[in-house]
C-alpha cells in the first residue's frame, strides 16, 4: 500500500501493509531515529509530530497517516540539536535511546505552552519513559531550555 505524506517537510510515498504501524514504516524509509520500546503507548520512544501534534507511532495505523505532514527528529535537527546541547550541560542525558522521542515532546511543549510550571512540564511529559536518569536533570534541562527556571 502506498501512501501520500509530507516527511520532514517533503513530499512523500511511504510504502506499508495495511496493518503496519507508522513507527516500522518510517524506520523501513530510513527514518532510524524512531524507537520503539514498549509497542504499547507507554514510553514515549516512538513520539513523531502528526500535523505538528506528539502522536506515539507504535500505535498509529500507516494508513492513517495519508495526506498528513509528519515531522521526526530529523525535521528539526537545529531544534533539537539545541535542546540536546542544554541536556548535556545540565548533566541529564544517558545512554540516548530515549532521547529522540523524548526531544520531540519537549520541543512540541515549547510550541504548546507558554510559561509552563513544573506541574505543566511534568504532566505534558507523562508517557516518556528513561529508564537511565532520575528526571531530575532532565527537568532541570527542560526549564532551563523553556527559560522558566
Amino acid at each position: 500500500m502506498d501512501i501520500e505524506v509530507t516527511l520532514n517537510g517533503k513530499k512523500t510515498t511511504l510504502q506499508g501493509k495495511k496493518d503496519e504501524f507508522l513507527a516500522d514504516t518510517l524506520r523501513a524509509h530510513g527514518q532510524l531515529s524512531i524507537r520503539k520500546g514498549c509497542n504499547t503507548t507507554c514510553c514515549g520512544l516512538c513520539t513523531v509530530w502528526i500535523d505538528g501534534k506528539p502522536t506515539l507511532s507504535c500505535a498509529y495505523l500507516t494508513f492513517r497517516a495519508e495526506g498528513k505532514n509528519i515531522t521526526t527528529i530529523e525535521g528539526v535537527k537545529e531544534e533539537a540539536e539545541a535542546f540536546a546541547k542544554v541536556l548535556v550541560a545540565e548533566g541529564a542525558e544517558q545512554c540516548g535511546f530515549c532521547s529522540p522521542g523524548f526531544i520531540m515532546t519537549v520541543l512540541a511543549m515549547k510550541n504548546e505552552l507558554q510559561n509552563p510550571t513544573e506541574d505543566e512540564i511534568i504532566h505534558y511529559l507523562t508517557g516518556n519513559l528513561c529508564r537511565c536518569t532520575g528526571y531530575m536533570g532532565q527537568l532541570r534541562a527542560i526549564k532551563k531550555y523553556l527559560g522558566v527556571a
